[in-house]
């Protein structure tokens, strides 16, 4: 058993936390004479440290993630969904989500594919919920900094969130909310060819490269506001903001979220920067839920999809949702950490 848990903690923290390369980086600052306990050399040592882990794990996991999602062509699944009926349907919508692009912009068109293609407006909404906020990426990047327990609890009440607003909305008949062009568009069947291993490994490396292109300015954002946080802002302003002291720190967090555009490559810098200056966990973890899910640009190109009463309703849903994972993981944190 301790044989186990040694192996774990070597993956956790070498392999996928890269420890290393933060001390094989503070060496060689320290080999050129310069002393990481200054302000802007730790800065300088977190933003390397952090873009080159970050972007090390971004293009694994985006490879592996889109290898396959090359199964899962939008056509093949609308038939998947359509299989099915009731709870059930969300439920699977929702896993559809996970293995879908990182942010909710780029789901917004999938969500009205299948919403034009007939699908019930509750599925597509569970799909469109978990899609951005909960993916196999979120899932090795929380693990690789708050461990296993927390990367699949958050995992899994994410997918709770999104079945249970999609159920919502599905149970209020929303349908006609929904703008007509989107109801009236029909789909047209396509026949997808099948792919060779070599067409879904080309597949597979095109979307590295393109979403490592749309991703990487936000992760140098990112690990710039991190590096911020990380070395200059005192810990008793986190502390106050988002710490135990502050019973209103989790709507904060979430409504701090809410303006920035990021997916959770961008977040995972910021949330690793507040931890370390005392913030809760279900603070930052509602920080990243409220960036990736209901960012203002997501929420501007939604409102061209869904008609006002609908998009306020999805934003009610997962503000709510946010709030209450947060407060959750708030108290489990000392159970989980």
């Amino acid at each position: 058993m301790e044989a186990i848990k040694a192996g774990w903690d070597f993956f956790q923290n070498q392999v996928l936390g890269m420890k290393w390369l933060d001390e094989l980086i503070e060496n060689g600052l320290a080999a050129m004479g310069l002393d990481t306990a200054n302000r802007w050399v730790g800065s300088a040592q977190f933003f390397v440290y952090d873009v080159i882990k970050i972007t090390v794990l971004l293009c694994l996991l985006i490879f592996l993630i889109s290898y396959i999602q090359s199964y899962f062509p939008p056509e093949r699944s609308k038939k998947i969904l359509g299989r099915f009926r009731g709870l059930g349907a969300n439920i699977i919508a929702a896993l559809l989500g996970t293995v879908t692009p990182f942010c909710s912009c780029s789901s917004i068109p999938l969500f009205i594919g299948f919403t034009s293609a007939g699908l019930p407006v509750g599925v597509t909404f569970s799909f469109l919920i978990s899609s951005p906020m909960v993916d196999l990426g979120s899932l090795l990047l929380l693990m690789s900094i708050y461990g296993a327990n927390v990367a699949i609890i958050y995992v899994v009440v994410g997918l709770v969130i999104a079945v249970i607003g999609g159920t919502i909305i599905e149970k209020l008949h929303m349908e006609k909310h929904v703008e007509s062009f989107i109801m009236t568009a029909g789909s047209v069947d396509v026949t997808v060819p099948d792919l060779t291993r070599r067409d879904r490994l080309q597949y597979a490396k095109e979307q590295m490269l393109a979403t490592f292109k749309k991703v990487f300015p936000y992760i140098l954002i990112g690990v710039g506001i991190g590096a911020l946080i990380h070395n200059w802002i005192p810990e008793a302003w986190v502390a106050a903001v988002l710490g135990s002291n502050n019973p209103f720190g989790v709507v904060l967090a979430t409504l701090i979220g809410v303006p920035m555009y990021a997916d959770i490559f961008g977040t995972i810098p910021i949330a690793e920067a507040l931890l370390g200056k005392g913030a809760l966990l279900g603070s930052i973890l509602a920080f990243m839920m409220a960036v990736t899910t209901l960012s203002l640009p997501s929420m501007i190109m939604l409102r061209k999809a869904v008609k006002p009463k609908l998009l306020a309703l999805f934003i009610a849903i997962c503000a709510i949702g946010i709030i209450l994972v947060g407060y959750l993981f708030n108290f489990l944190a000392p159970y989980i950490l």
